[in-house]
């Protein structure tokens, strides 16, 4: 979460609990308009609070296709990784079998001297 976001998510924190103290304190002392106002403002809040919410939690169906997304990509980086161990192994076999024939080109040159 970036520093503005937490900003914002915490004026909003302090305006819904200063809104809903505000609102229960000035309707126990029956000063409705100051109450109404209160209430008005913490539903205002509220109500902006659920569409910021909204718009940072990505809804599940995208969630479950970037997930999708994101194991094909898993599988594709799995089946490279494969793909270079084959090749990796590949060359260890060359050069073991070529390490094997210039050791048998060694022993036959040193018997003939």
């Amino acid at each position: 979460m970036t520093l503005r976001a937490k900003f914002w998510w915490t004026v909003a924190a302090v305006s819904v609990v200063v809104n809903a103290a505000g609102a229960v304190f000035a309707l126990r002392d029956a000063e409705w308009p100051h109450g109404g106002a209160d209430v008005g403002l913490l539903a205002l809040t509220l109500y902006l609070v659920q569409r910021l919410r909204s718009r940072a939690v990505p809804p599940v169906e995208l969630r479950a296709q970037s997930a999708s997304l994101g194991d094909v990509r898993l599988e594709q980086l799995q089946q490279s990784v494969d793909a270079i161990a084959v090749e990796v192994e590949r060359i260890g076999e060359a050069q073991r079998f070529s390490a094997k024939l210039q050791a048998r080109q060694g022993e036959g040159a040193g018997e003939r001297v």
